[in-house]
């Protein structure tokens, strides 16, 4: 078992949702690759805003960029986020490809490569947001060994994207976001 990294995707209601999860996880917590339906003008301020509310490092991701502890690397608003495994280390990779499910940066990109390159290391977190997107790539990473967490409806601005995901039986546990930290947590056995 490698290193594991957390995946998370979010849309309307997603900057707060985002505030409260990632203010909940240790300095020492594992790589985040977040995923936030936003216009590219904002992504980089949403970051460093971020940033100050975290132990964790926060900053909008490079292309090919060393994936390390401790960070959280979020889409910029321009580019798909993915990742990669170069030489046995992951790097996060930025593409202008087209949308997916309307969305540059996609969820669905983000998920998929978790499947595809984490695997059984990867944790899956869908926060509040609007439609499908990655509902179904969380899918193929619980098929690939991930462990995966959609927010509940109460706790959600929108159910939109939490609740597809739970429809396909992508997601292992259902859980309100004011506790989404502690479970991701107690899934990594990590004390706060």
């Amino acid at each position: 078992m490698g290193e594991k990294i957390i995946v998370v995707g979010s849309s309307t209601g997603g900057t707060e949702a985002l505030k409260v999860f990632l203010s909940g996880m240790p300095e020492r917590s594992p790589a985040i690759l977040v995923t936030q339906h936003m216009p590219e003008l904002f992504t980089k301020s949403f970051a460093e805003r971020l940033d100050h509310l975290c132990a964790m490092q926060v900053r909008e991701a490079e292309h090919q960029e060393a994936i390390v502890a401790g960070r959280v690397y979020l889409a910029p608003g321009h580019s798909h986020l993915s990742l990669e495994r170069v030489a046995g280390k992951y790097r996060t990779v930025l593409s202008q490809d087209p949308p997916v499910n309307r969305h540059r940066p996609s969820v669905e990109v983000l998920f998929h490569s978790a499947a595809k390159y984490l695997g059984a290391d990867a944790i899956g977190v869908m926060l509040t947001g609007m439609g499908k997107d990655g509902a179904a790539a969380m899918l193929e990473m619980k098929k690939a060994g991930a462990y995966n967490l959609a927010q509940d409806e109460a706790s959600c601005v929108v159910f939109g994207m939490p609740r597809e995901a739970i429809a396909l039986g992508a997601a292992d546990e259902v859980v309100p976001l004011p506790r989404m930290a502690e479970r991701v947590l107690a899934r990594l056995s990590i004390g706060r």
